[in-house]
């Protein structure tokens, strides 16, 4: 086995000289029926270059390439990755497979939009008959306030005149004023429940509207774009850990700018699960997603992922330094954010 070492800038003169004698070797071998020589070129941890007809034992690990007689690639196999990187790629991949949950619901739902409703007004006529209905509760259940505060008092006035008498209060009483103060409270909660399921279902009609409409729009020009991810061996996979729904919420929205800051493309999605820009239409688009994953009741994280168009330029862009420096970015971006939040 032949083994020449070289650094980076004497590799390409060295190969010149180590192809002729390898290949002019592999032609002879052509002609005595032998097997013919093969030329790899192996690169090191520090730099250098090897060549050799076979791969050393102690070189497998590194990238390689299979070089034929003018000099060209005709195989190469990549560095080996480490177990800490096999590992980053497993937490990568799964992260990824939750957001493209994420955005399989959103496109049920999107579906489920455009197919029940055929205008903004039909959505806005919906809306008003879902108010409705909590107009109607919210009124019943004020009668039934006033009615049993009417009670309560009426039970108070006569536990009083007992106690200007001097006489014990019976335990009847006792018990009608705690079972009129107990319903007090249990309608109140329901008022008040009532109020909020209000306005989270307002909330989401608003949405659905804000997003039926843009729909509506991007149907007007189709297309199907193809995505590249970004991270082939991720170092940094762009993840902020929330500690609480409140710091989670507001993280959320802070992040928003973050995503809209660095993307070339403009937003897309953007709801309490999955922020997402539209997707990359040329080779120099970057598009930035969050999602927001669940760990435990009150734990979440979000996922920041970069996609780049379906491009051999694409590919180049989402594997630069650019790309991994936004990644590396995000965490201390959220920390400062939420920091300076906190000091408002």
């Amino acid at each position: 086995m032949a083994v020449f070492k070289t650094g980076l800038t004497a590799g390409l003169v060295l190969y010149l000289g180590l192809a002729c004698v390898f290949f002019a070797q592999e032609s002879g071998s052509n002609q005595t029926g032998q097997h013919p020589k093969r030329l790899y070129r192996i690169e090191d941890d520090d730099g250098n270059t090897v060549f050799a007809d076979k791969i050393p034992a102690e070189l497998n690990q590194y990238r390689q390439e299979r070089l034929n007689a003018r000099g060209m690639v005709v195989e190469k196999k990549d560095k080996a990755k480490s177990s800490e990187q096999q590992i980053m790629e497993t937490r990568l991949a799964a992260l990824r497979q939750e957001t493209q949950k994420l955005i399989a619901r959103q496109k049920m739902h999107d579906e489920a939009l455009l197919s029940t409703y055929h205008s903004e007004n039909d959505i806005a006529d919906a809306l008003q008959v879902a108010l409705e209905g909590f107009d109607t509760k919210e009124k019943l259940l004020e009668s039934k306030l006033k009615n049993i505060s009417r009670q309560l008092d009426n039970h108070i006035k006569v536990a009083a005149e007992y106690e200007r008498s001097g006489k014990p209060l019976p335990a009847s009483l006792v018990a009608s004023i705690a079972a009129s103060r107990a319903s007090l409270v249990q309608i109140q909660q329901a008022l008040q429940a009532n109020k909020d399921k209000r306005q989270l279902t307002e909330n989401e009609y608003r949405a659905d509207i804000e997003r039926f409409l843009f729909l509506t729009e991007s149907h007007k020009k189709p297309g199907k774009e193809i995505l590249v991810p970004s991270v082939k061996e991720a170092n940094l996979l762009g993840l902020f850990y929330c500690d609480n729904d409140r710091q989670c919420n507001k993280a959320w929205h802070l992040a928003r700018d973050f995503i809209n800051q660095y993307s070339t493309t403009k937003p897309n999605i953007f709801n309490e699960k999955l922020i997402m820009n539209r997707p990359p239409a040329t080779d120099s688009d970057i598009s930035l997603s969050l999602s927001r994953i669940s760990l435990t009741d009150n734990d979440y994280l979000l996922f920041l992922d970069i996609l780049c168009h379906n491009s051999a330029s694409g590919q180049a862009l989402c594997a630069s330094d650019q790309v991994r420096a936004i990644r590396s970015q995000f965490r201390p971006y959220m920390n400062d954010v939420l920091a300076r939040a906190r000091q408002q």
